[in-house]
């Protein structure tokens, strides 16, 4: 029943819109991975999110195709800025012109690099994060960002449910991407300075607040 439970909740939920259907589209066909591109699920509820929690500064960390920062971008108030990062420069040519050519082009600021050398530079401190990166280095993101949040930020955290691998007795729970998220979700599970929540959307989404 998975896949005519996912197609009800697509058809019972807000419409995806053009813009964001044809960068689906444009992902599928000419990235490898398209599949990691955000989707119309997430897509809807991290715009929903975003309205939420009002932030005016939001660091997202892999850009990806850009379908999540364009989503979240729909929901930001006027003035807001999100700063999305991407290490593979040979993203750039395909995600900037979907940035560029959006009506939220604005609100949007594309740096390539490594987000570990990057955001430490920069004098902000971020109200909502968005971690969709290296999933290796997902206890090296936490430890660097949290301390850059801003007291009530929040956090979100993509495929912390790793297609099941999370689970010990799942055949490839040891490769090093199950291992880096698993021992993400340990040390947050742990934290005192932050609450937390996974919500087994997609892949697994956690949802943290600090303290």
């Amino acid at each position: 029943m998975t896949q005519e439970l996912d197609q009800y909740i697509l058809d019972h939920i807000d419409a995806e819109g053009e813009y964001l259907h044809a960068l689906w589209r444009d992902t599928q066909l000419r990235l490898a991975y398209g599949q990691m591109a955000s989707g119309h699920l997430q897509g809807r509820l991290l715009k929903m999110l975003v309205q939420m929690i009002a932030p005016r500064m939001v660091v997202e960390l892999g850009t990806f195709s850009g379908y999540s920062a364009l989503s979240m971008a729909e929901g930001l108030q006027p003035g807001a800025e999100l700063h999305t990062f991407e290490i593979f420069d040979e993203m750039e040519d395909f995600v900037r012109p979907w940035f560029e050519n959006s009506e939220y082009a604005d609100r949007i600021h594309l740096h390539i690099g490594d987000a570990m050398d990057l955001v430490p530079q920069m004098d902000v401190q971020w109200d909502m994060a968005f971690v969709d990166a290296d999933k290796r280095r997902y206890v090296e993101y936490y430890e660097m960002l949290l301390p850059r949040m801003k007291k009530g930020g929040f956090m979100l955290v993509d495929n912390t449910l790793w297609y099941g691998r999370v689970l010990e007795e799942h055949p490839r729970a040891s490769d090093l991407q199950t291992n880096g998220i698993k021992a993400f979700n340990d040390l947050v599970a742990k934290d005192d300075r932050v609450e937390k929540v996974i919500l087994p959307l997609r892949d697994g989404l956690t949802l943290i607040r600090k303290k």
